[in-house]
Formats: structure tokens, sequence, C-alpha cells
């Protein structure tokens, strides 16, 4: 089974490399689809596993001064408290594994759906931003900041549940956001700011035991090199096309965990 988690793992690190999307998306729902780990240990150990992955976008994007840190604090101003406060909900609340379960499945799908949705409008709403770009700078002066802390805590909450919501959904509320900013600092921003977000929630389920080491293990030993040969092959392969199909294959495992027992 571990040379299978390893596989699953380098398949879809080849998609993040060649996408920049589809880590959490992917992993969860494929762990718990077709290996039957339970949600919330999928969620866990995916959480982790992502922050350790993204960690190599991050530094590259750094290197390239493609990340605007402004953003970064902004959104993580609202992300991290957010996975704190809702990693000791979790902890209070103390659910049984049936309820858990429906829990995390719920959000997931739900996650699911808005990313592959997400995926589908992406440009569509990079256009219209862009289009209204000047009867919006008075109200992005007033309350940008704000909309943005509102947006990190949102996607906080999302993430710590469902391990979901950090990459393709993210990226779109920031380009509705900031239509003004290069795409290409947007995705750094985006990259930086899951890697203390994914670590912070990951090690709060690592407090709840919903993390299963071995398994990381396995997925990294798979995924880092799978990231390192797909963002070469970047270049070479229609990302647009390859986009369209993982959000329909997305919208397909949405529809799918909806109905997961």
């Amino acid at each position: 089974m571990d040379i299978m988690y390893t596989i699953s793992g380098f398949l879809v690190g080849l998609i993040v490399g060649v996408t920049g999307v589809g880590g959490g998306s992917l992993m969860t729902p494929l762990l718990v689809l077709l290996f039957g780990v339970a949600p919330a240990t999928a969620v866990g150990t995916d959480l982790l596993y992502a922050s350790l992955t993204k960690t190599m976008g991050g530094w590259v994007h750094a290197r390239r001064d493609t990340v605007d840190w402004k953003i970064v604090g902004l959104l993580s101003m609202g992300s991290l408290p957010a996975a704190v406060l809702t990693i000791l909900t979790l902890k209070y609340l103390a659910l049984d594994e049936k309820t858990l379960r429906g829990l995390v499945t719920g959000v997931l799908s739900v996650a699911l759906l808005l990313t592959g949705t997400a995926l589908l409008v992406k440009d569509q709403v990079k256009k219209i931003a862009q289009r209204k770009n000047g009867m919006m700078i008075e109200l992005h002066h007033r309350y940008l900041p704000a909309a943005t802390i509102v947006t990190g805590a949102l996607v906080g909450i999302l993430v710590t549940i469902s391990s979901v919501g950090a990459g393709a959904l993210g990226m779109v509320v920031l380009l509705f956001l900031y239509p003004r900013h290069q795409t290409v600092k947007l995705v750094g921003t985006d990259i930086v700011h899951a890697v203390p977000l994914t670590a912070l929630a990951g090690m709060g389920h690592l407090a709840l035991g919903t993390v299963d080491l071995v398994l990381l293990g396995s997925l990294l030993l798979g995924s880092l090199p799978g990231i390192y040969i797909g963002s070469h092959l970047s270049a070479k392969v229609p990302e647009k096309v390859l986009r369209n199909v993982l959000a329909v294959i997305l919208l397909l495992i949405s529809f799918k965990m909806m109905f997961y027992k």
C-alpha cells in the first residue's frame, strides 16, 4: 500500500507542478475515496503535506520577487487566527467519528465544488475585474485591506476543515480584489500565504491526532520529484486545457463526496 501512496503522490505532484493547483483538492479525496483513509486523517495529513510541498514553491517565488508581502500579511491576519479557532472549536466539540466524518466530507464537497468552479471561471473573473478597474479604485482604497483579511479568515476556516481552498479558490478572489497586480505575483503571494496556514492547521490536526506520519512520508517520497518534473514540463503542456480537465474532475469528485458515508 505504501508504494501506491507514493505513486499517487507522484501523480498529484506532477499535476501541481504543471498547473500550480490540485494538491489538496486532489490528494484529500483521493485518500478518502480510493484508499479508504478516514476523512479527518486525510485532511490533517494533507495539510502537513501541502505545507512542505508549497514551501519549495514559495521559496522560488520569494527569490524571484514575485510575492506581495503586504497581501500575505493581510491574508495571514485573517487566516491564521481562523485556523487556530477552528482547531480549538473541533477540540472543544470533541465530535464522535461519524459526526466528524460528516462535517469534513460535507465541507470538503463544498470546497471542491467551489474550487472546480473557480478554475473554470478564473480567466473570466480576471477580465471582469480589469474591465471594472476604474469603478473599483475608490472601493479598493477604502475596503481592500478589510476585504483581504476577511478573505483570509474564510480561507483559513475552509482549509482547516477540508484542506482545500488555499489554491485556486484563494487565487480567484485575489484576481478580483487586485486586478492591477501581475498574475504571477498573485500566484506567488497565494502560495507563500498557504505555507504558514497549512503548517499551522496541520500542526493543529497533529495535536488532535488526525495525522498519519507514515502516510505523510510515503506521499512526500513521490510528490517532491513529481512537482520537480511537472514544473519543467509546464512550458510544454497546454496548461489551460489541463486546468479545465482538472476542474471537471474536481466537480465530479465533489458530487461523489456528497454521498460518501
